[in-house]
């Protein structure tokens, strides 16, 4: 399976089950990205579904600041950073600023 056909695979998995109803846009939508280079539509700005524009953010935050095999996690620091020059390319101005204004208020004690 290419990786792109993830968000669509996964979607039809889950709309097979009613309780995921509700979900089905963003999980079908976290790889769209604000300025139209994401994918599985290409879709910008607010045409992407506020949820899944908060999926995004949340999926890339956890993979920058979690180990992986091929490198070890970011900074919080270095993830605030990061998230910063992506806003408005990647992610949604409004999401990065509600986002890291919770960081700023004490995330690392819920950590």
């Amino acid at each position: 399976m290419e990786m792109k056909q993830h968000p669509k695979l996964a979607a039809q998995i889950l709309e097979k089950v009613k309780f995921f109803k509700d979900i089905l846009p963003a999980v079908y939508y976290h790889h769209e990205k604000f300025d139209g280079s994401g994918y599985p539509d290409n879709l910008r700005d607010g045409k992407i579904p506020l949820t899944a524009r908060i999926l995004s953010l949340a999926d890339a935050f956890e993979a920058m600041t979690s180990d992986r095999p091929y490198r070890k996690a970011l900074s919080l620091e270095a993830a605030m950073a990061e998230i910063k020059r992506e806003s408005g390319r990647q992610f949604d101005p409004r999401v990065v600023e509600s986002f890291l204004r919770y960081l700023g208020q004490g995330w690392k004690d819920h950590r």
